[in-house]
């Protein structure tokens, strides 16, 4: 009769016991996570791109370098993994934020809103975008496509999106490449190098006003 009551009741402890272990292991990876994260960008504040390794992320965070790889799979991994953070907010105001960034705005504007805020974006992460490309250009492996990267995929989907409902007879896949690639481009980038994200930012909306406003179409 005992082992009947106990049995399910031995049963019920080891399996809440399995759960609590479980959500303690979620928990500390979470912290890794963050003390990794903070970590990077601490270090891109204080370096160089091309100066901050895994191995001083990980001295940092307070975490093994195998902790670092195996949350984040390689250098290139941790920057994107930074990127995506940074983007969230801008893709956050794109969803549900006011116009004309958010929804609620005719897509032409909606367009030059978005443009106006990846700049800022860039702008202000210079570093971190600098230290991806380093990062991606000097792993063993290849990178994939820059269309893979979830954030320009994210972006680019918004915007040919929007170029499409503005103007059906452009290419508007083509377009939004053409736009958002923009930044990748080296002489371009160099703008943001040099503290011009206005004129960056200025041409950009010249561009998307002379392909996109009302009355353009031929």
């Amino acid at each position: 009769m005992w082992a009947l009551l106990y049995g399910p009741l031995v049963k019920l402890s080891i399996e809440r016991a399995g759960v609590g272990e479980q959500r303690r292991e979620r928990a500390d990876a979470a912290r890794n996570r963050r003390a990794i994260l903070e970590a990077a960008e601490e270090l891109l504040r204080r370096h160089r791109p091309d100066e901050v390794s895994v191995e001083q992320v990980a001295t940092a965070a307070g975490v093994g370098k195998g902790t670092v790889f195996h949350r984040f799979g390689s250098r290139a991994g941790l920057m994107l993994a930074l990127m995506e953070e940074r983007a969230q907010e801008l893709s956050e105001a794109i969803a549900a934020g006011p116009p004309p960034l958010g929804p609620g705005a005719p897509p032409h504007e909606r367009v030059l809103a978005f443009l106006d805020a990846m700049v800022a974006l860039a702008s202000r992460n210079v570093g971190l975008i600098t230290a991806h490309e380093h990062a991606v250009a000097t792993q063993r492996n290849a990178a994939g496509p820059r269309e893979a990267n979830p954030v320009y995929r994210r972006w680019h989907d918004h915007v040919s999106e929007l170029i499409a409902q503005a103007r059906p007879d452009l290419d508007a896949t083509l377009v939004a490449h053409l736009l958002i690639g923009s930044l990748h481009n080296e002489p371009v980038a160099r703008l943001l190098l040099d503290g011009e994200s206005g004129r960056l930012a200025a041409g950009l909306r010249s561009l998307a006003t002379s392909l996109l406003s009302p009355g353009t179409a031929r």
